[in-house]
């Protein structure tokens, strides 16, 4: 398990974080009351907040399923957040129980929880790597542990990029991470968008910029630049409950703000 050897980091309860407040709205119980405090404002100003989290969760199983069943057997995910099941590795090994994932974090609680990451089928292998998003080489020279970069890796940023403002190189980040990656390799991004209810979104990202979160949401055509070089799979880009939606999820139409898209190098 690369980087994870020395002591737990100390976790900073006094002001919220990214990854605690998004268990919240998932329902989970790994967060603090300053997290909770931050969680009710968000929903105070967007009350579908938690629905959007689960769709949000729902699209990363529908689409790390697909590319599993396309036949893709090792799996990058940068922004793993804190384990809630089934993971990525559950959902990609119950196609393919020889899949290799590692998963990627800096979050200090999220490395508490590593070992849940790790449970993998005994055919296959997970690692956790904590390391920070915009450290693009760092990361591909720790995968390369675990990971074989002469066949295909699906790399997964669902819910992240939104957490990387221009200033900090969004998109410079995700172009050093598909150059590193072979031919057949496949990107799946999900991201959020204020092209609908701008004062929303102005409010929402108002919250985290307070307690200290840089957050910018982006239109659909800066959305789209992410992509750019790759061949969208179908649908595209879509609403996140309209890509490959399953019998749950059908007919929710286009009511939550989250981009998402799958494509393939």
């Amino acid at each position: 398990m690369p980087n994870t050897e020395p002591s737990l980091p100390h976790i900073d309860t006094s002001k919220p974080h990214s990854a605690r407040m998004y268990d919240w709205f998932l329902g989970g119980k790994d967060s603090y009351p300053v997290d909770w405090e931050a969680a009710e404002q968000v929903k105070e100003f967007f009350p579908q907040v938690e629905e959007l989290a689960r769709a949000n969760r729902n699209f990363m199983h529908r689409a790390s399923r697909t590319l599993a069943q396309m036949g893709i057997r090792q799996f990058l995910d940068i922004g793993t957040g804190i384990p809630t099941e089934p993971n990525l590795h559950q959902v990609v090994q119950e196609v393919a129980p020889d899949s290799k994932v590692v998963y990627v974090d800096n979050d200090p609680i999220v490395l508490r929880h590593a070992q849940a990451l790790l449970k993998s089928s005994p055919e296959g292998r997970t690692d956790y790597i904590q390391a920070d998003a915009c450290m693009p080489e760092l990361i591909i020279e720790a995968a390369k542990e675990t990971l074989s970069f002469d066949e295909p890796v699906a790399l997964s940023m669902v819910a992240l990029l939104h957490f990387i403002p221009d200033e900090f190189g969004a998109f410079d980040v995700v172009r050093r991470l598909v150059e590193s990656l072979p031919a057949g390799s496949c990107l799946v991004l999900s991201h959020a968008t204020a092209d609908f209810e701008p004062d929303t979104w102005h409010a929402v990202v108002d919250v985290y910029r307070r307690n200290g979160t840089p957050v910018q949401v982006r239109s659909r055509s800066e959305f789209a630049r992410f992509f750019s070089g790759l061949e969208l799979i179908e649908p595209g880009i879509e609403f996140v409950t309209n890509w490959r939606p399953e019998a749950a999820e059908q007919g929710l139409g286009n009511r939550l703000p989250l981009y998402v898209g799958v494509a393939q190098k």
